[in-house]
Formats: structure tokens, C-alpha cells, sequence
């Protein structure tokens, strides 16, 4: 099929079908060259235009409307066999038995539908079920005979596919031979799906970058386009993994030593030297506890170390499977609970640029809205100058966004086949957009800057930084009353919070007599927050609240870093040349002295009115501790607490100076880095807690 030549016209026209609520008879046909158009993409370029929940969006249309109009259907139609990934590249095999496609299911009355099916045709009250994760990756089929790996094959058109036992070979977790035979199995036919791990795609397409190499887009694409490699020494290098999860065809000759059920499969793959999804499977009766364990695990999905888009649900019993059967497209004893869409595809229509507080300059792309994992996303940060060139963005593309978990969506890549000639190029500017300043670009950074400190930008984002709740925590001047009243010059610097004008405010719309009370309150309780606040507020690059915290114990005063060289500050707790070099910028600046002394007249405190421990004080001194994660029975400023009043100090990152790293709930690339050290002590929250009790005891 060539697609070349109606590419924009197919892809206005999927637009079309995506955005329209009604598919009548008379667009039959053309949403069936539509999902052909994408099903070549998809399976044999391996460039996906849509998101996978778009396709299966359209795919469900068409399936309804053939249901409804029968006689439209045609032999080619898209639901009438699986997509094709059959490559001329490599020789054609045919499966023992044809991989079939699985039925989606994206809610819970989807899933109770299909069990009620189930329990109508096998004539019982409950069924038993397994459960296994559903991974995100590239579809294999392995055949042994007399325990030797005899043949490898992609998924193809679900009825033969391409040979590829050389490059699945080169993959370690597929054994080249396996003990069937200890079951009787002369010959089997088993299939799973090829993967490449979180980490390892990271490390793949760092060295990429390090070389100057395009980069891979996402995991499954990496597995998918590396099973077709020609030389398959390449394959190697992209540390494949390989789950195998299914067991088609048994040859034996006693039958009776086979697996009764899909569980006692998994346990023989896994006995036999496979990863099939024995650990992670759950075997429950009954639809409830099924629909139960799908949505607490597509609660901790981004914990894994590996990509799944949702939950596979099939009937334990092998006798059960037969009894229900199978349609021409899929099996009717399984069903695929899809997760909400991590994915989707929507036109670029214009960059914004913004100024923050440091004067760094960022682009923000403003996209079409569309909707991804649960909310609506119509701008996403694109970082810089050197992100934008890196993902080949223009005004105009069609780009694959991603959003995964609570991470802030991103754009994964552009889609260069999609152009129409149309777009244009994203010009970055030389300018300040807000003050027109000229902008600079430090040596060894990615990142153009306004260092133009008066800049109205900059200085509202500074007042934000300095009145929120890690800061001075001023609760009743929130950012949108921060910008209001800057709007308004009501506020034009940090020190004008301390003499603002109440009876002006007071005539604004939403501030009655109780709103001033608060906000007069909580500007006067800020006066009396400890010095590393205050240090954290005042916004310097790289100074975190750990570091405030450092720092604010090592003075009693805070212009006493004044007279602080960067050798000196580098040798805290901690403490780089990066952030010694910021730090004694800011102390160096007459502007940032002029400012501490005004906010010292006004009544702020900047001695620190907390006595350091003195050595040996607490039972923790000497020891260093990180938090990562959620933690579940304190704040993490609790947490942080309780080790600072006991005598241990806080660092901001893991290195070779952390002795303890507590970890709470979906802890993230700390605990991957800090496993890598030996004399790190990884402590769960209770553990901590536990410890600080033990040592306050004795």
C-alpha cells in the first residue's frame, strides 16, 4: 500500500472522524482506509501518527457500525483480521496457531459485560480468573522442539509472521533451550512481548545523545523497531527483555502433564527458565475482585520498572477456554482493561515566551486542547532553545504528547510525515519579550536569560516565590493576589508586602474587612519566620530549602555572607561551586544588601534565633538523611524536623555523604541512585520513625 501521497488527506479526515460524535453508514468506508492507512504505520513503519486510544477510538466506531450495517463489511476491513507488520526484509512463517488480537475494555461495566457473557455460556455463577499486567512492547512467538528454541516470529498479520530467530536470540532472557520435556512436550508454541526497560531505554538514548545519534521516542518503539534490525549484534545492545505469557500449541505425549489452567502455564514457563508474569499475576473468582485489582494497580503502574498500558484478564481454566471459543479477531475467554490514555496527538499552534523569576526564558508550546490521563492539556513547557531543534518542533505540527502519572505532560515528538507545508520554523528570540533587554546565554547552559533585574516579569515571579507556603508561607497573598495587586502598583518589590496600602485594597472587589484581617495577620506572623525561610524566599539560583537550612546554620546573621568567599561557602554541608558561585553573587550585589537591610528595618529576622546543635548534641548527630516519595504518616517537613532537632543534618542530594535515605510511597531516581551505594542505608518511613523513637529513648 503506498501512503505517501494521501497522507494529509487520510490524516484530515482521522481528525475529522476523532472529533465527530456520529459515524453514519455512509462513512464506512472511509474509516476502514483510514484505520489501514494508520494499521501500515503502526505495524510496519513503526511511525504511529495517532495515539493508541485514538485508534482504538476509531476502531470501536467502525466495529459499531458494522454491527449495525452488516452488509458493509468487507474482507479487508480493518475488523476482520489483525494489523500486519510483515517486512519484505525478512522470511514469512506461519504461526502453529493464529495470534488474535484482544478485546478492549476501558470501565468497569465494560469488564461486567463481558463477564456476564462468560457466565451465560459456560452456565455458571462465578468464574475464576488470572490477571497479568499488559506490556507495552513488541508481540514475539517462540517454538521449541525437543526443548531446543527452534524459530522466532514477529506478530505479523496474526496468521504468519516475520522470521526473527537470530535477533531473539540475542535477547538474554529467551532461553535457547528449556526443559518442556520434563512435562512430555515434544513441541510448543508459546508467545509474550519483547520490552526494553525504563532505565535502559534512558541509557540507550543517553548514548545516543553523547554520540549525536537521533534519539528513540518512547520504549515500546525502541523493542518493536529493534527486533527488525538486520544485524542482530545491534540488537544486543539495546538490553531487550522478553515476558512470555502465553502458551498456544502443545504437542505432548501425555497430555495429562500439561498445565490445566493459564496460572499453572505461567508457573511452568517461569519453572522452565522464562519471565512470564508469575510473579505479577493474581488469580481471583468472581468480576468484583477482578475490577478491584486492575484499578489499584493502574494506581502504582509508573512503580514498575518497565511500560504496561493496562491489565490482560483471562479464564483460568484451559477447558473453559475452549468452551467459550474465539472470534475471527479475538479469543472470547480474554479482554484487555485498557488504562487511561498516558497519550495523544494535537496540533502545535503557536510559543509563547515566559520570564521567571532567575530570568531564565521559556518557551511554552500552546497546543489544541486535548485530553490525557484524566485532564485537559492546552500548554506544555518545550524548555529551550536547544529542545526545540533537538524534537524537530514547528508552528503547525501535529506532535504525540505524553503524560504519565502526575508528571507535567511533555511533547514526545513531532510528526514530520503529517506536514502539509504549512508550518513554520519556531523563532527564538534575542530579545527580552517582556522588557526587550538583550538576552544571554551563559557558557555551558542550554538556557537564555533577561538579566535585566528590574524586569516586570522577574519581579512579580520573585514576590510569588517569596510569599509561598515553603517560603515565607503568606497564605493570604497567593499569586493571583500577587498579580493583581502588582497589575494594580499596589505591590512593586519584595519590601512593598511589609507597607502595603490596606484601605486601597480594601476598595477591591473580594476584600472586606475579614480578607484584610487575615492578610494583615499572616504578613506580620511572616516577620517572625526562622532565617532559612527567609534565605529560601529571597530566590537565589540553586538555593533549595535544604540548602537555606545549611547555610542559615553556619551565621548568625545574614549579611555575614558578605564576607563569605566561595572557597569558604564550598566548604558547607553539601555545597558546590555551581551553588558557591550563585550565592556569592547575590551577597556580592549592592541591590541584594539594599534589599536585606530594608527588610530588616521593617521588622524581618535575619539573625538566626535557632542555637545550631552543639557537637554531640541529639542522638542523630553526625548523621545525614534524605527524604524521597510520599510519606504517610507525617509531612515531609515533619520528617525533616524531627532529624534537625535530634541533631542530624538534611542534604539536598544522594552522594557518598548520605548516610540514610528514607523511602516513602512511589520513590523515584533516588532510590535507584542510592542502591548503587553501599554505604547508603535505605530505611522505609516506619523504620525511620522507629529509629528516632529508639534513640530518644536511650
Amino acid at each position: 500500500m503506498n501512503t505517501t501521497p494521501n497522507n494529509a488527506d487520510v490524516l484530515q479526515k482521522t481528525q475529522e472522524f476523532l472529533q465527530r460524535l456520529i459515524i453514519d453508514i455512509a462513512d464506512i468506508a472511509s474509516l476502514q482506509q483510514v484505520l489501514r492507512f494508520h494499521e501500515h504505520r503502526y505495524y510496519v513503519l513503526h511511525q504511529p501518527l495517532i495515539s493508541d486510544t485514538e485508534y482504538d477510538h476509531l476502531y470501536q466506531q467502525l466495529v459499531r457500525l458494522e454491527q449495525q450495517y452488516p452488509a458493509a463489511v468487507t474482507p479487508d476491513s480493518p475488523t476482520q483480521r489483525v494489523g500486519s507488520d510483515l517486512n519484505e526484509g525478512f522470511t514469512t512463517v506461519q504461526h502453529l496457531v493464529p495470534m488474535l488480537s484482544l478485546e478492549n475494555s476501558y470501565n468497569a461495566e465494560d469488564l461486567r459485560d463481558w463477564d456476564r457473557k462468560n457466565r451465560e455460556a459456560a452456565g455458571t455463577d462465578a468464574i475464576t480468573y488470572c490477571i497479568e499486567p499488559k506490556f507495552d512492547g513488541a508481540s514475539i512467538s517462540l517454538i521449541y522442539e525437543s526443548d531446543r528454541l527452534v524459530r522466532a516470529a514477529t506478530r505479523g498479520d496474526g496468521v504468519q509472521g516475520d522470521d526473527i530467530t537470530n535477533n531473539a536470540k540475542r535477547i538474554k532472557s529467551i532461553p535457547l533451550t528449556a526443559p518442556f520435556s520434563n512435562y512430555g512436550i515434544e513441541q510448543i508454541e508459546i508467545r509474550g512481548e519483547v520490552i526494553m526497560r525504563k532505565d535502559a531505554f534512558e541509557t540507550f538514548n543517553q548514548k545516543q545523545a553523547e554520540l549525536g545519534l537521533p534519539l528513540l521516542a518512547n520504549p515500546r518503539n525502541a523493542a518493536s523497531g529493534s527486533l527488525r534490525m538486520k544485524n542482530p549484534a545491534e540488537v544486543a545492545k539495546r538490553n531487550l527483555e522478553a515476558f512470555l505469557y502465553n502458551v498456544s500449541y502443545i504437542n505432548a505425549k501425555q497430555p495429562n502433564r500439561t498445565p490445566q489452567s493459564h496460572a499453572e502455564s505461567l508457573q511452568m514457563l517461569w519453572d522452565c527458565g522464562f519471565r512470564s508474569p508469575q510473579q505479577e499475576k493474581q488469580v481471583v473468582t468472581g468480576i468484583d475482585a477482578v475490577i478491584a485489582h486492575v484499578l489499584a494497580f493502574e494506581a502504582q503502574r509508573d512503580t514498575l520498572p518497565y511500560e504496561i498500558d493496562g491489565m490482560v484478564i483471562k479464564v483460568n481454566s484451559h477447558h473453559l477456554q475452549e468452551q467459550l471459543g474465539m472470534t475471527s479477531h479475538h479469543p472470547r475467554w480474554a479482554i484487555a482493561f485498557k488504562f487511561k490514555a498516558r497519550q495523544a496527538t494535537t496540533t502545535l499552534l503557536g510559543v509563547e515566551f515566559q520570564v521567571g523569576r532567575t530570568g531564565a526564558v521559556t518557551p511554552v508550546a500552546k497546543l489544541a486542547p486535548v485530553a490525557i490521563g484524566g485532564v485537559t492539556v492546552s500548554s506544555i513547557s518545550i524548555h529551550n532553545e536547544e529542545y526545540i531543534k533537538e524534537k524537530d518542533l514547528r508552528i503547525g505540527d501535529r506532535v504525540l504528547i505524553e503524560r504519565a502519572g502526575d508528571v507535567i505532560p511533555q511533547i514526545v515528538q513531532s510528526l514530520p510525515d503529517a506536514r502539509n507545508g504549512s508550518e513554520q520554523p519556531i523563532v527564538f528570540p534575542t530579545h527580552c519579550p517582556v522588557c526587550n533587554s538583550i538576552l544571554h546565554k551563559p557558557e555551558g547552559e542550554a538556557v537564555w536569560r533577561c538579566i535585566n533585574p528590574d524586569c516586570k516579569a522577574q519581579v512579580v515571579e520573585r514576590i510569588i516565590h517569596f510569599v509561598s507556603k515553603d517560603a515565607m508561607d503568606i497564605r493570604s497573598l497567593g499569586e493571583a493576589n500577587v498579580r493583581k495587586f502588582f497589575e494594580l502598583a499596589l505591590l512593586t518589590q519584595i519590601p512593598g508586602i511589609y507597607t502595603l496600602n490596606f484601605d486601597a485594597i480594601s476598595t477591591l472587589e473580594g476584600f472586606g474587612k475579614k480578607s484584610i484581617d487575615n492578610l494583615k495577620a499572616a504578613i506580620e506572623a511572616s516577620k517572625q519566620q526562622p532565617l532559612y525561610r527567609l534565605l529560601y524566599g529571597l530566590g537565589i539560583r540553586f538555593v533549595g530549602e535544604t540548602t537555606a537550612k545549611t547555610i542559615a546554620n553556619h551565621v548568625t546573621h545574614l549579611l555575614e555572607l558578605k564576607q563569605y568567599s566561595i572557597e569558604q561557602l564550598m566548604q558547607l554541608e553539601d555545597i558546590g561551586p555551581k551553588v558557591a558561585t550563585s550565592i556569592y553573587e547575590f551577597f556580592q550585589a549592592p541591590e541584594s544588601i539594599t534589599l536585606l537591610e530594608q527588610l530588616e528595618t521593617l521588622g524581618l529576622q535575619l539573625t538566626n534565633t535557632k542555637k545550631p546543635a552543639a557537637q554531640g548534641d541529639g542522638q542523630l548527630q553526625g548523621k545525614t538523611f534524605l527524604f524521597t516519595g510520599t510519606l504517610t504518616q507525617m509531612k515531609r517537613s515533619e520528617a525533616e524536623a524531627l532529624v534537625e532537632a535530634n541533631g542530624g543534618k538534611l542534604l539536598s542530594g544522594v552522594s557518598s555523604k548520605l548516610n540514610y535515605l528514607i523511602v516513602g510511597d512511589d520513590a523515584g531516581s533516588k532510590l535507584e541512585k542510592a542502591k548503587k551505594i553501599n554505604t547508603i542505608s535505605i530505611l522505609t518511613e516506619a523504620e525511620f520513625l522507629h529509629m528516632v523513637q529508639s534513640t530518644t529513648n536511650n
